[in-house]
């Protein structure tokens, strides 16, 4: 699902990257204070788009930016393994954010611009213990940030996201979709080539997402569930090969989550029999879950089962509390009464918490049956803590 995130929030936070060229590209903005993922959400969305109903989606050039919308992200979590079989997580969004309607822009400088990039890249090392965390921000102008159409290129079609040296491209075949991710940050970075194994799902109802009783409080939502990764992790300043699966999402909306929704528990799940789950609960003010939580199993080809909201269920078991003072479940079980199993979840380290401009919980965490049999590996998200 990731982040529903509003401009409203960012532009305040961090106005000085906005308006300066590129004074903030490359780190967080000086005088950004950390803010609640929630705080915010919502606001006037006039004069953009919104997301209120079932659209047809048209590939590839969904891969590329919707500028009619307020905000949207490429979002790319994964699990890999070295030859030794040490383990790391990594997540990189690429976030895109505009202040104004493009309809209202009238400056034709090329440093005028309407809208904002910002990217998070994250790298969890097991056997170390450790996680590093950067984020950058850009203005969509001079070349600093920003995302293109797909274009043509012999019998494919590539588009690119980018924030400076961050870059993710994305070519698909109309088979086959391909993602290279390039990012390097001090003595840390990934070299990456990522094959989709799975056809594109839409995700909700043919790719519409509604969070919440207003039909417009939702996101067109699509994934890549299932990705074969290769290439190099640098950690440390130690660089190293390294295989295993990966996870995109990609959503755009100009709404959000509504009054009553504080936060969200998001799982992406891929189990070792060749399924994948995709599963986020909704939390609403009286600690209730909403009923417009959504959880769905995808089949080896991936099929398609939506799992009704009576069937599945979470579970904490362990909570972790950082020196932020927001206290995280990050390990428990999911009880799938629909589909008669039971998948217990924990974290490769309980601190993976990105204490970023936008403050929250995102972590690669393993897969196990009651009886302590691996299932799988998937990511976490926790927000609103």
């Amino acid at each position: 699902m990731i982040f529903h995130l509003v401009l409203r929030i960012l532009v305040t936070t961090c106005a000085v990257c906005f308006l300066l060229a590129s004074a903030c590209n490359n780190q967080r903005a000086q005088d950004a204070a950390t803010v609640s993922l929630h705080s915010g959400l919502g606001g006037d969305a006039s004069g953009f788009k919104r997301a209120c109903g079932p659209r047809d989606f048209n590939f590839p050039a969904d891969h590329g930016p919707h500028p009619e919308y307020r905000n949207e992200w490429w979002y790319i979590t994964g699990n890999v393994e070295n030859s030794s079989n040490e383990k790391y997580g990594f997540h990189v969004t690429f976030f895109r954010i505009a202040s104004t309607p493009v309809t209202t822009q009238k400056s034709t400088s090329k440093w005028s611009a309407n809208e904002f990039y910002m990217g998070h890249f994250a790298i969890t090392a097991a056997n170390k213990q450790k996680i590093k965390y950067f984020e950058r921000f850009g203005r969509a102008a001079a070349g600093l940030a920003g995302a293109t159409l797909p274009t043509a290129r012999k019998n494919s079609f590539s588009n690119r996201i980018w924030l400076d040296d961050w870059q993710l491209e994305l070519t698909d075949t109309g088979s086959n979709t391909e993602i290279r991710l390039t990012l390097t940050e001090d003595d840390t970075g990934l070299d990456l080539l990522l094959l989709a194994q799975k056809p594109k799902v839409l995700q909700g109802k043919n790719g519409y997402s509604q969070k919440s009783d207003d039909p417009c409080n939702a996101s067109y939502y699509y994934a890549l569930t299932r990705l074969a990764v290769d290439g190099n992790v640098t950690f440390d300043g130690e660089t190293e090969p390294v295989s295993g699966s990966a996870w995109l999402d990609r959503e755009w909306s100009s709404s959000a989550l509504s009054d009553e929704q504080v936060g969200w528990d998001w799982f992406a799940l891929q189990m070792d029999d060749g399924r994948d789950i995709m599963l986020y609960q909704l939390r609403n003010s009286d600690g209730g879950v909403d009923s417009h939580s959504h959880a769905v199993e995808l089949d080896v080809n991936g099929g398609k089962n939506i799992i009704p909201l009576e069937g599945w269920q979470v579970e904490t078991e362990t909570w972790w509390q950082s020196n932020s003072g927001a206290r995280y479940p990050v390990a428990g079980r999911i009880n799938l009464s629909e589909l008669g199993e039971t998948i217990v979840y924990k974290p490769l380290l309980e601190n993976q918490e990105l204490d970023l401009t936008v403050r929250y919980w995102e972590g690669a965490i393993e897969l196990f049956s009651p009886e302590g049999k691996k299932l799988g590996r998937g990511y976490m998200e926790l927000t609103g803590y």
